[in-house]
């Protein structure tokens, strides 16, 4: 079967301030996830899931799915906070979605085959789809993923700090490890990130880490809905408001266990994305300077792809 794109698009984007998923970044009015879209039918995928809350629908579907309907397929997902294991039930007061492995567990019905998955609010650069949607297409064993790398110095804001997946990768080119480093900030030659006990520790710029961008077997859904509920016993008293989900703590437990193997793909691309609020400004920038040197048409759906 044909590989499907699945974006991640249901948070709240709490740091930009509002729906960062559908601020314009041209003077077309045209956001990140149009351009995700734009680039991910170049490189040969042909429908895309939106993965949303229930209170974004409208907006979605007026602001992208309209648009790109007209080249791809565009199918919607909702993440819903009741979306849960028999036996549990949304804390009183929680908004927050349940985090990114919720997030592609909510996909399950409308994915009948392989996959990749991004974030909304993240533009990864057109090589990088085409690296995803040839692994995809190269016959994966059910057992078998790949994650789309990227040098930390071409992921980092000037805006302020960042988290990243940090991976260690053996020679053969395999993921060994992600490991979540929070609060990572430019330093000179590269970046820091502060530990628990406040120490700062240096990273490299050419480090590689997550970003996101997975290329997956279906049968990576049975094994997050069969991680789900061991996530809340365990997290739900502790955290009951803010405990999420995320992709790479699933990742990581089916490597260490064994379970699966995982190459990495490392883009070369420059990442973008939306952090803060001042971060817009940076990302139209750049994608000016990449429609002057000709990346993509003057209008980015106005002709045939």
């Amino acid at each position: 079967m044909k590989p499907v794109l699945v974006i991640l698009a249901a948070g709240l984007g709490s740091r930009f301030g509002g729906l960062k998923q559908i601020a314009p970044v041209d003077d077309e009015g045209n956001v990140i996830i149009d351009y995700s879209i734009f680039d991910a039918r170049r490189a040969g995928f042909e429908t895309v899931v939106c993965v949303i809350n229930p209170g974004q629908e409208r907006d979605f579907r007026d602001k992208i799915g309209d648009r790109a309907s007209k080249h791809i397929e565009v199918k919607y997902a909702l993440q819903r906070l009741d979306d849960l294991p028999s036996g549990f039930a949304a804390p009183e007061g929680r908004v927050k979605p349940w985090g990114t492995a919720h997030a592609v567990l909510a996909a399950k019905d409308v994915v009948s085959g392989p996959f990749a998955v991004i974030n909304a609010d993240d533009f990864y650069g057109a090589a990088s789809y085409k690296q995803v949607y040839d692994f995809l297409c190269s016959g994966i064993a059910k057992t078998h993923c790949a994650m789309v790398g990227f040098r930390l110095g071409n992921t980092l804001t000037e805006n302020g700090y960042v988290s990243r997946g940090v991976c260690e990768v053996d020679g053969c080119g395999r993921v060994l490890s992600i490991t979540e480093r929070v609060h990572i900030e430019k330093a000179a030659g590269g970046a820091e990130y502060v530990t628990d006990d406040g120490a700062r520790v240096f990273l490299p710029n050419e480090k590689i880490v997550s970003m996101n961008l997975w290329g997956l077997p279906r049968g990576f859904f049975d094994e997050v809905g069969e991680r789900f509920e061991g996530f809340l016993s365990a997290n739900l008293p502790k955290n009951p408001l803010k405990c999420e989900f995320f992709m790479p703590f699933v990742i990581n437990d089916l490597l260490a266990e064994g379970i699966y193997t995982a190459d990495m793909l490392v883009s070369e691309e420059k990442w973008l994305g939306i952090t803060y609020a001042a971060d817009l400004r940076i990302v139209r920038e750049n994608i000016a300077r990449l429609r002057a040197l000709g990346n993509y048409p003057a209008r980015l759906w106005g002709a045939a792809l």
